[in-house]
């Protein structure tokens, strides 16, 4: 199979197309991302299969190109970090992708994150829907257009600078994450909009969860390195992104306390810290034994040694699931499981 990927397109041109019909093409998750890459390095070097070559392309564009079809020019898996949606199974169905396994790899915390220089942010899920939302509570029963401009604004504990925040955009898996327990979370500490849910849930959705467009909030792309890298410039800023990025980083950046929690290893993996989801990878079924080294590839990831609370991908930050659950998944991808969204 010629892979028409960028980089594997890249790949071809300087190692030519024989070598890269040979590489696993997967794509996703820009916080998955460096976890894949670890795994295909490892599996690189101790198997006689070629590295696999593994892009951040967003959660959100990492299915599409996943479920746009079987065959050479498709990806082989795709990295996401949240639970595939029901629209797209239905795509991936229309396109002729209809065998698809799940594999759930661990955990990993939503941070909003600072520069090591300035102070560390204590804030409530409330004061981050406050700060962000496109449209916010006016007092009477009704929203208006989000006015705050400081943080100060939102809460008096907070500092009086003004409100950046640099984050993922829409096609992220973080983004819709961050969207989802963050400043939902936030929102519905309104009496009033959490029975909003009740009576009328798509008005309710797109309150909690549309982001202001107003300058407060920065979409930033899909590297959260670079997020890092602004933000050790500029002390007033925060950004969002995975933990992991915050692990490896935390000598440039700290994490805001979110309801009386920092996001640690431990927070995150007993629940305590409010802001953490799942991660997953998908594999096409159909392109197992078509392209070399798939099935031995998701062995490698779904190995102790790889994924288990001694494994690499613990010092890398991945939050290691409980025994149960990874004994499940493995399984699971052992055998190809269909996924099943019942």
């Amino acid at each position: 199979m010629t892979k028409t990927l960028t980089a594997i397109a890249v790949l071809a041109l300087t190692t030519g197309a024989a070598a890269a019909q040979e590489r696993i093409a997967i794509v996703g998750s820009s916080t998955v991302f460096p976890f894949s890459t670890t795994v295909a390095e490892h599996f690189g070097k101790a198997t006689d299969f070629q590295t696999p070559v593994v892009e951040s392309t967003g959660s959100g564009g990492g299915l599409k190109l996943f479920c746009a079809g079987v065959g050479s020019d498709t990806p082989d898996i795709t990295n996401a970090s949240r639970r595939i949606k029901a629209s797209e199974v239905a795509l991936c169905a229309e396109n002729g992708v209809t065998e698809i396994t799940e594999v759930k790899i661990g955990y990993d915390g939503i941070v909003l994150a600072n520069s090591v220089e300035a102070q560390r942010f204590e804030l409530s899920l409330r004061d981050i829907f406050l700060a962000l939302a496109a449209n916010v509570p006016d007092g009477n029963g009704g929203t208006m257009p989000n006015p705050y401009t400081t943080w100060s604004e939102v809460n008096p504990d907070l500092p009086a600078i003004n409100i950046e925040v640099m984050g993922p955009p829409p096609t992220s898996g973080t983004r819709d994450a961050f969207a989802e327990l963050a400043m939902e979370g936030g929102c519905k500490t309104f009496d009033w909009i959490a029975d909003l849910k009740k009576k009328d849930k798509s008005a309710y959705k797109a309150l909690c969860h549309t982001v202001r467009e107003d300058g407060a909030y920065i979409e930033a792309g899909e590297n959260d390195n670079l997020i890092v890298q602004k933000l050790a410039t500029n002390p007033d800023a925060l950004g969002v992104f995975g933990y992991s990025f915050l692990e490896e980083n935390s000598d440039v950046v700290q994490g805001s306390i979110v309801n009386g929690v920092t996001p640690e290893f431990e927070a995150i993996a007993s629940g305590d810290y409010p802001v953490s989801r799942s991660l997953f990878f998908y594999v096409k079924n159909a392109h197992v034994g078509e392209v070399p080294g798939i099935a031995e590839f998701v062995a490698e990831f779904t190995s102790e040694d790889t994924w288990g609370e001694f494994g690499y991908l613990a010092e890398k930050g991945l939050i290691p699931m409980s025994e149960d659950e990874m004994a499940q998944f493995a399984e699971d991808a052992a055998n190809l499981t269909p996924l099943s969204l019942d």
